[in-house]
């Protein structure tokens, strides 16, 4: 997976631009976020994709560059980069055991509980895109009803 990092000047239309790129080079964005740094003026987009090999990746850090309202662009090392999502799942509940045992996965995976019903259960989940795949595999026997899931955050470490 590529991860790129775009600080771009905060105003109308940035968003539009950058997908605009991606869309007429035919990238798929697999997962994007955006919102202001530390100094409103900026914006920072973090977008995941998959690519065909670095030639793509330079290929689209190259054009990211050229529009007017671009800052900086990072290709980030998923390896030295603390990246997180967010996911909301609505989970049915069939019998009374499964909302403990939904329960007791996500307590397994760090997620908190919400909005617990007779019928469902709202699970909050923070986690690399990973993990929230692995949990979501763990409690799709119950019957996943819904899932919103946000784009993914990242900065890279000091020093990497």
């Amino acid at each position: 997976m590529t991860i790129l990092s775009i600080k771009v000047e905060n105003r109308p239309g940035i968003l539009w631009k950058v997908t605009q790129l991606f869309r007429s080079r035919n990238f798929n964005i697999e997962s994007i976020s955006v919102g202001p740094t530390e100094n409103p003026e900026f914006s920072r987009i973090t977008i995941a994709m998959h690519t065909e090999g670095q030639r793509q990746t330079t290929q689209i850090i190259k054009q990211l560059n050229k529009l007017i309202d671009t800052i900086d662009v990072s290709h980030l090392d998923e390896h030295k980069t603390v990246f997180r999502e967010l996911a909301i799942f609505k989970i049915r509940i069939n019998q009374a055991s499964d909302s403990m045992e939904i329960n007791k996965i996500a307590g397994a995976y760090g997620g908190k509980v919400h909005d617990a019903r007779r019928e469902s259960i709202m699970v909050e989940l923070t986690a690399t895109p990973d993990h929230i795949a692995a949990f979501e595999e763990l409690v799709r026997p119950f019957g996943i009803i819904e899932v919103a899931r946000t784009g993914m955050a990242a900065l890279q470490r000091a020093g990497a």
